[in-house]
């Protein structure tokens, strides 16, 4: 259930890391060598990116690389990892895990662990509060996911209070059952979602991602649904090319 479409995220990790602790001692010799008085400037918008079951945040990092307009300049990304936890479909064995997953491939009647799921969305949460406390508006702060992530993305979103930017889901499906939708506020439904999915995924059956919308119009919401012919369990660059517009056009300006 991870993404792999891109050569550059076949990247060495042990050079990677080399590079960044190079980059971390230049910025700290500069920290130290600015004046006491100078600020870093201030994010203007946020995008979490959360990954797929045994994925990693840092291999997903090189996807921040299409997101090259000026309206991202101010961005700041986060690309977490998920703890490592037992999962039920690969019989209990420990691995980065949001939530628990109880069959694979996922359709639309899959069990669901909606404790697990809600306590992961209290994760996601926090990490939101943290950057509106920094002073970001939540309507410039973007969650998107790629398949557990996906879910829990579109769990994020639907019961965070506030209205947020947008929620983009890829290949993923809806973690809970309709009784959740009691709970969903109506900021919350103002939030705009994108849902992307594979016709060709054995993972999450497309059947699952398809029972997205008839979901959020039970709440009382819409989503824009992208199905992409001959797509697999994974993101392609279109999918990442159309989601740098989508949220490009939803980005407020700074007030």
């Amino acid at each position: 259930m991870s993404p792999r479409p891109f050569p550059l995220f076949l990247r060495p990790l042990a050079v990677a890391a080399v590079t960044i602790t190079a980059v971390s001692l230049f910025v700290a010799v500069l920290h130290r060598q600015s004046p006491a008085s100078s600020q870093p400037m201030a994010a203007r918008s946020f995008v979490l990116w959360l990954h797929g079951l045994g994925d990693s945040g840092p291999a997903n990092e090189p996807i921040r690389t299409f997101f090259s307009s000026p309206e991202f300049r101010l961005t700041k990304w986060s690309f977490p990892s998920a703890p490592q936890s037992p999962v039920s479909c690969n019989h209990g064995a420990v691995m980065p895990s949001w939530f628990d997953i109880y069959e694979i491939p996922v359709t639309a009647e899959s069990p669901k662990d909606e404790n697990s799921v809600l306590k992961a969305v209290q994760t996601v949460h926090a990490m939101i509060e943290k950057e509106v406390a920094n002073g970001v508006s939540p309507e410039n702060i973007f969650i998107c996911g790629f398949s557990q992530g996906g879910a829990l993305t579109l769990a994020s979103v639907l019961l965070y209070p506030r209205t947020l930017g947008g929620g983009a889901i890829f290949s993923g499906w809806v973690p809970f059952n309709s009784s959740i939708i009691a709970r969903i506020s109506p900021e919350a439904k103002k939030t705009p979602i994108l849902w992307s999915h594979g016709l060709a995924d054995r993972t999450v059956l497309f059947e699952a991602g398809q029972a997205g919308p008839p979901f959020l119009e039970q709440a009382s919401m819409s989503c824009e649904f992208k199905a992409y012919p001959n797509v697999g369990h994974s993101i392609t660059n279109e999918e990442l090319r159309y989601l740098e517009s989508w949220i490009r056009t939803r980005v407020k300006s700074s007030s």
